[in-house]
């Protein structure tokens, strides 16, 4: 009788465990993690979309019917020396108002656009302002949802894109660039990605002098990251890297005038712009709600007074120090700046971290009441917006 040898059954091998390491990487590749996060933020770049569309189609029928040109609207009062910048370069401090107060990034992307495309100077600079308008609203997307949920995140680019200046947005000004550098900045801090908010921060300070809001913050997170031992070398990168930008136009600022404050004195002496703790802004918004005034007036001492308040909102719902600490000092160097009163609601259009308490509520009320909301906020923004191009006389 044959002896019938048989061999064990082979055993599946174990998957490898926690501590070996993959041979695949476990994240997918950039672009599909791109695509995917894109995907996320659809609704809110479509509604982000569809509400500045209303505004720009408003102010286009209403200046055609006044027999003026929307491309000229849009590009009124400050976006001319950007537009001067992007094609001529600056002044030398030749004139009295320098366009040397204007930072250097937004008019800089538009003479590339200008000089690479078939597109003018004008077009140019509109395109680079609506495509920054579209990174800001997804980086509103990005905070909102990680801080709440997508439906906040949603919203959050909505109100946006529906405040009463939102027409702003979608001009030849650099408004639209910094925010979406600001919360792209502060999305990378919230994440403890130092490298991407230290260069973030860097291009911020090259676009508007507002960065000075911006680059505390960078340093602070730095600097407690550092005191604790965490993340390496990395937030040291940060902190120096955050303000290379801002300081560097300064520091060329001052070569051109000759003078170590030059930016400074530019805009006290040219603009008028000083800073005074908030004496002028009180005084001057007294005034206004004390007579007879313009909607432009009546509406910036509105927005002034809601933006403090909203700050206050999101101190009782301890947002992130981060988003905090950049809402206050922008607050501070905005309304404590003398000047220029009847534009102090554009330039707190980067306060975006103001909206979030609105935009938390409206997402726990139900897409029914946020849709109603920001339906009446689209009207009245679209009707504004026309008003400040074709009726106010001095910039937004």
């Amino acid at each position: 009788m044959d002896m019938v040898t048989t061999e064990e059954p082979s055993r599946p091998t174990p998957p490898p465990s926690a501590t070996q390491a993959s041979p695949l990487p476990d994240r997918p590749r950039l672009g599909r993690r791109l695509t995917a996060a894109g995907r996320a933020a659809l609704p809110a770049l479509a509604a982000y979309a569809v509400i500045r569309l209303v505004g720009v189609l408003t102010v286009y029928v209403w200046a055609r019917n006044l027999g003026l040109s929307p491309e000229q609207r849009l590009s009124k009062s400050d976006g001319t020396y950007y537009l001067s910048i992007a094609q001529h370069g600056y002044d030398g401090y030749v004139k009295t108002q320098s366009d040397m107060a204007f930072f250097p990034l937004y008019p800089g992307l538009t003479g590339v656009l200008d000089r690479i495309s078939p597109f003018s100077p004008r077009e140019a600079a509109l395109i680079v302002a609506w495509l920054a308008g579209l990174a800001a609203a997804w980086g509103l997307f990005a905070i909102g949802a990680h801080l709440h949920d997508r439906r906040t995140g949603v919203i959050l680019a909505a109100l946006w894109a529906a405040l009463p200046h939102a027409i702003v947005e979608s001009m030849t000004y650099s408004e639209s660039l910094f925010t979406a550098l600001a919360v792209w900045t502060l999305y990378a801090l919230l994440r403890n990605q130092w490298l991407t908010a230290g260069v973030l921060c860097l291009f911020a300070g090259l676009t508007r002098p507002t960065a000075s809001s911006l680059i505390p913050v960078v340093g602070l997170a730095a600097l407690v990251a550092i005191v604790r031992r965490r993340d390496g070398w990395r937030p040291w990168v940060a902190m120096l890297l955050a303000p290379a930008g801002w300081l560097g136009y300064l520091a060329w600022v001052g070569t051109q005038t000759g003078r170590p404050d030059g930016w400074f004195h530019i805009q006290s002496a040219g603009w008028g712009s000083t800073f005074d703790l908030g004496a002028y802004t009180v005084r001057r918004g007294q005034e206004v709600l004390a007579e007879t005034t313009t909607p432009q007036m009546l509406v910036v001492s509105v927005v002034s007074l809601l933006a403090v308040m909203l700050f206050v909102l999101s101190l009782l719902d301890r947002q992130p120090w981060q988003l905090l600490l950049y809402s206050g000092l922008l607050l501070v160097t905005t309304l404590g700046a003398a000047g220029y009163y009847h534009a102090k609601a554009r330039f707190l259009l980067p306060a975006f971290a103001l909206l979030l308490p609105v935009a938390a509520g409206l997402a726990r009320a139900g897409w029914a009441r946020a849709v109603t909301v920001l339906v009446a906020a689209t009207i009245f923004s679209a009707y504004f917006g026309g008003y400040l191009l074709l009726i106010w006389t001095k910039s937004p």
